[in-house]
């Protein structure tokens, strides 16, 4: 198999495959039970789901734009 005529190289699959990591990780921390008409819950607005969560994913795909964009040093 010729390596050339692949879009990209090992390494960037790699930081593709971290990067799909750290959005679904992101996603997993967003979920929770809900509120509904009878009962709220308060959990909704809690850190985890409010500011770390978002941020994850953030990093997550920033980081998958760089896996994209990188260039390897042997090309």
């Amino acid at each position: 198999m010729d390596k050339s005529k692949f879009a990209f190289g090992k390494q960037n699959y790699i930081l593709l495959i971290i990067g799909v990591v750290a959005i679904v990780l992101g996603f997993i921390l967003m979920g929770g039970p809900g509120s509904t008409e009878t009962h709220f819950e308060p959990d909704i607005f809690s850190f985890r789901r409010i500011k770390l969560a978002p941020t994850i994913c953030f990093a997550g795909f920033l980081f998958v734009i760089y896996a994209i964009m990188h260039k390897p040093k042997n090309r």
